[in-house]
């Protein structure tokens, strides 16, 4: 178990065995804090992708590949950073590691944070929910407006209706009045005014009869048109409310936190900054020790090491190179020796030539001045240049 931790911590086991006890316990410290580092990444991020996608073994997969990659990069920053016994170099070699810390500190906490206060997010969302609905059933009635016109047409059919039937009331009265002797002529029996009234009367009767079919079979057509309506309005309202009961996703649990006092949130996120940056202030607070200097020793010796490796090839290299010059100096010298031999003799080769050429012409000259004697003047007078070369 101590020799995993030093591995988490990703120190030199052959080098920790070499020093005193106090390292082995601060190198297993920094290594086991490593590693649970990793693990609750591990745990937030696969309940983050379960909250979203709702399968756990997309969750466990995803959160074994987190965690994965915090303990890695948690290991190499550990691992990398060296102790010098100054404090503000070494802070600022690892300043972009906790940059990254605080993202990832937040990253981790949300998923932890948003199962810690479920049960207030849950009544956040169910207000949310409430108030969706109700704006939603605004905008619905809004769309289906043409119910309280066809409501008003109806109420105007009636009350055409009322109207006419009021009328034939009231002719039925000065009709009951003129028998009775109560009203009109004050006679009582059916006189020519009774019949003039009975007739108005029975013409507003039968005014009324027909109003009343016909507004009936108006009306009928006008609630057929309501029920329609009112059936793709609940429908529509119904898909609403399917809609807005769905509404407790990543997002929607996000924006409820937000709306939760900040102050235990902040503190959560706060000790979620803590676990993440741990390794790092383990590191970066611990006494530089044995191991510190004995890794220093044994780096600066490998790098000795391969520094006179590197001279020793570099030597070896300039050996060849300088070898290689020389031969393709002395090649050079070879090949121009062999020139200027080559021009000598050519140059020698012409000279004879001309020699022999020159003794030619003499010869045949002298023959002619010899068969002759007359054109001795013509050849002194002969250009010479031109008579040269014509042999």
């Amino acid at each position: 178990m101590k020799q995993f931790f030093w591995w988490c911590a990703g120190a030199d086991d052959t080098i920790l065995e070499k020093c005193s006890k106090s390292e082995h316990v601060k190198y297993a410290g920094v290594g086991a804090t490593v590693l649970f580092t990793g693990l609750l990444a591990s745990i937030s991020g696969g309940y983050a992708l379960y909250t979203v996608f709702g399968s756990l073994p997309m969750a466990v997969a995803f959160g074994l590949l987190w965690g994965a990659v915090i303990f890695n990069l948690d290991r190499f920053i550990v691992s990398t950073l060296r102790k010098e016994g100054k404090f503000w170099k070494e802070l600022l070699q690892v300043m972009p590691r906790l940059l990254l810390a605080l993202v990832l500190a937040v990253v981790i906490s949300k998923p932890l944070e948003l199962k810690i206060f479920d049960k207030e997010i849950q009544a956040v969302l169910k207000e949310k929910q409430a108030e969706l609905a109700i704006e939603h059933k605004k905008l619905v009635s809004q769309q289906f407006g043409e119910v309280d016109s066809v409501k008003a047409e109806i109420a105007a059919i009636r009350q055409e209706v009322a109207a006419k039937l009021q009328e034939r009331n009231q002719l039925y009265n000065a009709v009951a009045a003129e028998a009775d002797g109560t009203g009109g002529t004050g006679k009582v029996g059916r006189g020519p005014i009774y019949e003039e009234k009975k007739l108005q009367y029975d013409k507003v009767d039968e005014e009324l009869k027909l109003l009343q079919a016909d507004a009936q079979e108006r009306i009928n057509q006008r609630q057929q048109r309501i029920t329609a309506l009112m059936g793709q309005y609940d429908a529509t309202v119904a898909e609403g409310q399917e809609s807005f009961s769905n509404y407790d996703g990543l997002m929607a649990r996000i924006n409820a936190l937000d709306e939760l006092p900040w102050l235990p949130v902040f503190f959560i996120t706060l000790l979620f900054i803590c676990l993440e940056t741990a390794p790092i202030f383990t590191k970066l607070i611990s006494n530089r020790g044995p191991y510190d200097e004995i890794l220093k020793g044994v780096e600066h010796e490998r790098t000795t090491q391969e520094m006179q490796r590197v001279a020793e090839r570099q030597k070896q290299y300039d050996t060849r190179q300088d070898v290689a010059e020389a031969k393709f100096a002395s090649r050079r010298e070879y090949e121009m020796d062999a020139k200027r031999e080559e021009e000598r003799i050519k140059s020698d080769a012409h000279l004879e030539v001309v020699r022999e050429s020159a003794a030619v012409w003499k010869q045949r000259k002298l023959a002619d001045i010899h068969r002759s004697p007359g054109t001795a003047a013509e050849i002194l007078n002969d250009n010479e240049e031109n008579g040269y070369y014509k042999w």
